[in-house]
């Protein structure tokens, strides 16, 4: 995340809540170095049982950044949250739980409380879901061979996602499979 994305936000009144991953190393070191040096201001803890055999185990902590960035980045980061999950997938052949271990740093340009931060971060988790996941997998643009101008495709799969989602479609895969059976069908959905 460039440093010119912060200043854009804060310059229209809005702040980022950005993940820092690998391919920016250096932000994602001093990020790491601010927890280590000091204790979370606000500690979150929540337990999701009820997953599709998953059991999701999520501490949200938020640390204060102040004095702890070096200047280029100290303008531009406020806090720093780090979400641990530690998940229990249900291997159903042998009946055990093993476990997988993420942790997750976010630069946050505005001081948040842990509970806020963590709804911050799961609504990101239901947009990824929901659009991005659908648009990937059900719709294929990850394999798209389009090179010749894909802006175009892309904006009619994004006008036939919203055509199902105004037509409350909640399983999209199984709507197009539906509409390519009848053509009648489909037409009667954009008509809505």
């Amino acid at each position: 995340m460039p440093k010119n994305s912060f200043a854009q936000a804060a310059a229209t009144g809005n702040a980022l809540l950005v993940r820092v991953k690998g391919n920016q190393p250096g932000l994602r070191d001093a990020l790491s170095a601010v927890c280590r040096c000091q204790t979370p201001s606000d500690v979150h803890e929540t337990i999701d049982r009820r997953r599709h055999g998953r059991q999701e185990h999520r501490r949200v902590e938020v640390f204060d950044a102040a004095d702890h960035l070096d200047t280029d980045w100290a303008a531009h980061v406020a806090c720093v949250v780090r979400v641990s999950r530690l998940t229990y997938l249900k291997d159903t052949r042998s009946g055990l739980w093993p476990t997988r271990e993420e942790i997750g740093l976010y630069a946050c340009q505005i001081l948040l409380d842990a509970p806020t931060a963590a709804r911050a971060i799961r609504s990101h988790w239901g947009i990824e879901n929901r659009d991005h996941y659908v648009r990937d997998v059900v719709l294929g643009e990850d394999a798209s061979r389009i090179r010749h101008r894909p802006g175009i495709m892309a904006r009619i799969r994004s006008f036939a996602l919203n055509v199902m989602r105004a037509n409350k479609v909640e399983n999209v895969r199984q709507a197009l499979y539906i509409n390519t059976l009848s053509l009648d069908r489909l037409l009667a959905l954009g008509a809505s």
